[in-house]
């Protein structure tokens, strides 16, 4: 059952409306891609023939129609993670789910920005983005600090922020595309134990 932004079981829509927030999801999705996720809600509403109260009817923020427009991904890396929960390595498993959060973070400008300032904020629409990913990800993290893999000092909430850090290092730097993996590759072998706080420099 669909709910509404409140978490309340939402009312069925009239043809009308599910037409009307059909087409301001797509040119949400275009706008946002082709301009980043500060687009002009007006031009959003006016490519997809509403007017502008319409559009805040239906999305009463500009992170609630983001987090509209990202479910599918976060569907999709949702089902990434129970995918890798199963693999004989967990360490590798968390980081290749960590570089998907980058890709995906990538596709928008200004996502990673928006993800990072929200990453706490329960209050925000967009906890309907970070709350399931940061689920998904203790339990991949779990599975890797359980093997011996990983530090047990080490956060999903912290390992979040640092992902969203790097998809924003890798947006404003467009000229050097294998920044990110760099960053990734560097994460990996900070989360190993022999890099834990205690590990004497150089280890």
């Amino acid at each position: 059952m669909a709910t509404s932004q409140t978490g309340a079981p939402a009312r069925p829509m009239r043809a009308d409306a599910r037409r009307n927030y059909g087409r301001l999801l797509a040119e949400a999705r275009t706008a946002f891609a082709e301009h980043g996720t500060d687009a002009s809600l007006e031009d959003i509403a006016r490519r997809a023939e509403v007017g502008i109260g319409t559009l805040y009817r239906h999305f009463p923020t500009r992170h609630a129609l983001m987090s509209a427009v990202f479910q599918e991904a976060v569907t999709s890396l949702i089902t990434r993670s129970r995918e890798l929960a199963g693999s004989d390595q967990p360490c590798t498993a968390l980081v290749e789910w960590l570089g998907a959060i980058v890709t995906h973070a990538g596709e928008y400008r200004g996502l990673a920005q928006a993800l990072m300032s929200t990453c706490r904020d329960e209050s925000s629409a967009l906890a309907r983005c970070n709350t399931p990913l940061r689920e998904a990800g203790s339990t991949l993290l779990s599975r890797a600090q359980s093997s011996g893999t990983v530090r047990p000092d080490v956060s999903i909430d912290d390992l979040m922020q640092l992902t969203n850090a790097i998809a924003l290092a890798a947006e404003q730097s467009p000229d050097d595309p294998e920044l990110a993996n760099r960053l990734l590759t560097l994460t990996l072998r900070g989360l190993g134990p022999s890099a834990g706080p205690s590990s004497p420099s150089g280890d």
